[in-house]
């Protein structure tokens, strides 16, 4: 239910089960962990310069696939910590700038691979939110700590109480994504825009998405992650990038990037 094309430096991973909404078991969390590491060697080649995720169907990802599940003899710490975790953690670092296209339903596990993914872009009508009170379990996948994060408290309580669900319009107009259009209009332009970001400066956005994390991660102050920011610069200083954009900016024409990484990496931060 997996699958992972690459054209012109985008690789395009997407969740092919339209028949369960893209609800994912054991199986599918593998593969998909498998096409993140794919196209991670394409991108350590230089074939891939963004990454698109998205899903077939009515919905983005419904969750976990809990047809086959019995409860008696469920593991969820096997499948949560064994499995989802670790895939999200891949996506997060994946070498590349990632986006993702969500409509439909995007609900826990499917809620979790959009927070591991740097850009989201939804539809108006997509649904968020935390259903599992009527299954007598919990959200899941980072959900606490998003909802909370972006909504406060109140509301993300109020969410997983009444198991009530909120637009794509409402989830953007809070802050959870970036970006909220309508449905048939969605996958093009999201196609359009990660296509344009791969020909993009590669390295210096890598730059920028670990800055990113590093401050949400580390809660930094403005004084250090400005000091990050200088260490960066300097270090992107020596990429044949930097030295095309200002060769294109000084000859007034447009830039013609390659990629390059950065000289040293700055997960070293």
């Amino acid at each position: 239910m997996i699958s992972l094309t690459i054209n012109n430096a985008v690789a395009e991973v997407v969740l092919d089960a339209p028949h369960k909404l893209n609800s994912l078991d054991e199986q599918a969390l593998k593969d998909l962990a498998q096409a993140y590491d794919d196209a991670a060697a394409a991108a350590s080649r230089g074939e891939v310069r963004a990454l698109l995720l998205r899903g077939e169907g009515r919905a983005f990802c419904a969750g976990r696939d809990i047809q086959n599940v019995t409860p008696e003899s469920d593991d969820a710490a096997a499948y949560l910590g064994g499995l989802v975790e670790p895939l999200l953690k891949k996506m997060a670092v994946f070498p590349a700038p990632t986006f993702a296209a969500a409509h439909g339903a995007c609900l826990g596990v499917g809620l979790g691979l959009l927070l591991a993914t740097d850009v989201v872009y939804v539809a108006e009508n997509a649904k968020f939110g935390s259903p599992f009170a009527k299954l007598g379990a919990t959200l899941d996948s980072g959900g606490h700590w998003y909802f909370t994060e972006r909504l406060g408290m109140h509301r993300t309580l109020d969410l997983i109480y009444t198991a009530d669900l909120i637009s794509g319009a409402e989830a953007v107009a809070q802050g959870m994504f970036s970006r909220a259009m309508p449905a048939d209009q969605l996958l093009e332009t999201t196609r359009g825009i990660v296509g344009r970001v791969a020909s993009g400066a590669t390295g210096a956005f890598v730059a920028s998405k670990e800055l990113v994390a590093h401050i949400r991660d580390q809660r930094l102050g403005l004084w250090q992650s400005m000091q990050e920011e200088n260490a960066e610069q300097a270090r992107l200083c020596t990429t044949d990038d930097y030295a095309e954009g200002f060769r294109a900016f000084q000859e007034k024409r447009e830039p013609r990037f390659t990629g390059g990484k950065l000289p040293s990496a700055v997960a070293d931060l």
